[in-house]
């Protein structure tokens, strides 16, 4: 089977990469979401979940048996090791799933949306970076009120991520996300007629 353009879609927390997303979708692109496939890791009787239980404990699960992400987020949030640790069960596991999932998707290119694919050294598996960028005030602000959180807890969320500035370096293509949710919309149209041209030029 020839080799599918595929495109690593990031950006910061609250920066429209859902909208862009949903777009690429309905124009027919395939499209594999990096937080899918982390519920999909750890869902009751998986063995993504059986590993982050023998590292952190019960405490982390529901009464239902199910992971309880809040108390797990608590958890790793302030402390470095244990959120590697996290990540180091988890990560390969999501690699995995999603690698399976764009096996069996159908569409002109591949969009892998992977909040983390700038701090997570994933550069190896896209042909492209897209960035969804946003002024980080508006950010901050829409991330306020879509959580319905506080500024000092949206300020050490967004510390926590990769730098605006460090997003944009690896960038290949931008979608500024500071106007009309249907402005957005039609900026990843334009950048669907792009990249099928390049779809259509890959070597087999």
């Amino acid at each position: 089977m020839a080799r599918r353009l595929t495109i690593g879609l990031t950006g910061g927390i609250a920066s429209g990469k859902s909208t862009v997303e949903q777009r690429f979708l309905e124009l027919g692109a395939a499209v594999i979401d990096a937080d899918d496939s982390s519920r999909a890791v750890v869902a009751r009787g998986q063995p993504g979940l059986a590993a982050v239980v023998a590292r952190f404990g019960a405490a982390v699960l529901t009464a239902q048996g199910e992971l309880d992400r809040r108390a797990l987020r608590s958890l790793v949030f302030a402390d470095p090791e244990k959120r590697r640790d996290l990540e180091a069960i988890l990560h390969p596991l999501i690699r995995e799933h999603m690698a399976l999932e764009a096996s069996r998707a159908v569409g002109p290119y591949l969009v892998l949306a992977i909040p983390l694919l700038v701090e997570g050294g994933s550069r190896d598996r896209v042909d492209r970076i897209l960035v969804v960028d946003v002024d980080e005030a508006v950010q901050m602000q829409r991330l306020m009120t879509r959580d319905s959180i506080g500024a000092d807890e949206a300020r050490s969320i967004l510390a926590a991520q990769s730098s605006r500035a460090s997003r944009l370096r690896a960038a290949d293509d931008v979608l500024e996300n500071s106007g009309t949710v249907s402005e957005l919309r039609q900026a990843v149209d334009r950048l669907h007629e792009r990249y099928l041209a390049l779809a259509a030029s890959m070597p087999d």
